[in-house]
């Protein structure tokens, strides 16, 4: 009787910590992806009552190169770096990640660059959640699971899309493998920071489907052809990526 109630409050313990640890880097996560959001409207705004600011673009590029050469030489994979500390941890990732992936990501909108949003909240929830490794003194595994959780709310409180962030964050240790150990702190995770974003004020484009076409065979044989074509062009890129 009382190992069962041992078990009962360890278990209790164990889910309230990844509960509020998941809370914390969810409404820090959300509001970077929000004030990331708005800062990209005003680019976007900027830009398109300016269209000038399109001719500087190779000096904006150049301004960007050269402070993550200068700044940001631990930073720079990006998203293989997350991916690469998920798989084989090994240093802290550096806070300046967040800062650094914000300001280039709006100064490429704001001079007409084609950057998506993805990669800027994926590296922002990680950097920022990866800051409770130290404080708490985390192991590897847990780490694993801040990190995935961390990714999942960056991808979230970007797109307005919760399940999809956790079910991208769970996917990062191995691609159409899931980790469930942390599918609790990734999908709580990813709901908070996609509230939280809305509660700042971020308002998520929506998209409508029209019409959708008839289901036959061929529908489907061609949706097949089409997915084992985008499957195998992402291959291609992943190991082209790699060996460069």
């Amino acid at each position: 009787m009382r190992a069962n109630r041992f078990s009962s409050l360890s278990l209790l313990f164990f889910l309230g910590k990844w509960l509020l640890l998941a809370f914390i880097i969810a409404v820090l996560a959300g509001t970077a992806s929000a004030f990331f959001l708005f800062s990209l409207q005003w680019a976007t705004a900027t830009r398109e009552a300016d269209l000038w600011l399109i001719g500087l673009l190779p000096l904006a590029g150049f301004a960007v190169g050269w402070i993550y050469l200068r700044y940001g030489t631990r930073v720079e994979a990006g998203n293989n770096l997350i991916l690469e500390e998920i798989h084989d941890p090994q240093r802290i990732i550096p806070l300046r990640m967040a800062p650094l992936v914000f300001f280039g990501t709006v100064v490429s909108h704001l001079f007409g660059a084609s950057v998506g949003r993805e990669g800027t909240a994926v590296q922002m929830g990680a950097s920022i959640a990866d800051r409770f490794t130290a404080l708490f003194r985390l192991n590897d595994d847990a780490r694993r699971m801040i990190l995935m959780a961390g990714i999942s709310a960056g991808f979230s409180s970007v797109f307005g899309t919760p399940l999809a962030g956790a079910l991208f964050g769970l996917e990062v240790l191995a691609i159409g493998r899931m980790d469930y150990s942390a599918i609790l702190p990734c999908l709580f995770a990813a709901i908070i920071a996609d509230r939280v974003g809305i509660m700042w004020g971020v308002q998520h484009t929506h998209y409508f489907i029209t019409g959708f076409p008839t289901l036959a065979l061929w529908t489907l044989l061609a949706i097949i052809i089409a997915g084992c074509c985008f499957g195998l062009a992402a291959r291609i890129f992943a190991d082209s990526t790699h060996a460069v």
